[in-house]
């Protein structure tokens, strides 16, 4: 199966974000990907909630998506739209970062929002409330594809290890984990979590990423740390796009799935415990 990862330098525009996507979604499909996964916040790279609240919209009328949709339907592609921003249903007042499979019909065939929320102080400098404008959610979301069963994460979910233990449990082969990752964490953290997540769940790892220099008319500008990688089952890097935006093509051989578990089935070996106390 080929797959295409999408690394973007979204604005907060999301309109002309649309129109980069959507080129690089007809690229990669020209090439041959069969699946095309976007970054986190594929739509709108913002720090401005004000700014957030004027160009953002609500599922259902949400262009990216529909726009995305289109694509998807128009050359016969699964789409994996890493995650959107978007508004929620009152009286939620925060945002839904939420990640979306599209089908080769332009359908939704499933859709997950980010359960773990980046409240951190990475530097001095550096802090981030993701809480207090994002809505996290509360189930893990698998669904089935002719490739095999995928595993939907985004971004900060890749610290918490039992979560791609429990997706890997419950079938999936394929974990997406679409990013927009801290430079300020990234050198030391972000290759070594996903390799770690793969090699634990003997799963692909397919992690889109945001990379460089965020364009923002309202707000602080933001920097992200890039690297879009491929993960095999065995840990071995497949695909690092670097800081280069644009498509990048990666192979997959889903049989390294079950050789990888045969080898050490680590899966099937929990046990019950106690402690500590």
């Amino acid at each position: 199966m080929r797959a295409a990862l999408l690394q973007l330098t979204s604005s907060d525009d999301p309109l002309d974000n649309l129109r980069i996507t959507s080129e690089l979604v007809q690229n990669a499909a020209t090439d041959g990907a069969e699946l095309i996964v976007t970054p986190e916040v594929t739509n709108c790279v913002s720090n401005s909630r004000t700014h957030q609240r004027s160009v953002l919209h609500h599922q259902l009328d949400d262009p990216t998506l529909a726009g995305l949709q289109n694509d998807a339907a128009r050359l016969g592609v699964w789409v994996l739209i890493g995650s959107l921003a978007l508004k929620a249903d009152p009286p939620e007042e925060r945002f839904l970062n939420r990640s979306f499979l599209i089908a080769p019909d332009g359908s939704i065939a499933a859709h997950y929002d980010k359960l773990h929320m980046f409240d951190v102080q990475v530097t001095e400098t550096e802090t981030y409330k993701e809480s207090a404008g994002f809505k996290p959610g509360d189930r893990a979301v698998t669904v089935g594809t002719p490739f095999g069963i995928i595993g939907m994460t985004i971004c900060y979910d890749v610290r918490f290890a039992y979560l791609y233990r429990t997706l890997a449990q419950a079938g999936s082969a394929i974990l997406t984990v679409p990013a927009a990752f801290s430079p300020a964490t990234g050198p030391m953290h972000w290759e070594q979590l996903l390799r770690a997540r793969a090699i634990e769940t003997g799963c692909f790892v397919l992690a889109p990423a945001q990379g460089g220099a965020h364009s923002a008319v309202r707000g602080r500008a933001r920097t992200t740390h890039g690297h879009s990688l491929a993960i095999s089952p065995w840990g071995e890097v497949l695909l690092d796009a670097g800081m280069q935006s644009g498509v990048h093509l990666v192979d997959l051989d889903l049989s390294d799935v079950a050789k990888a578990r045969q080898k050490i089935p680590s899966l099937q070996h929990d046990r019950e415990f106690t402690g500590p106390s």
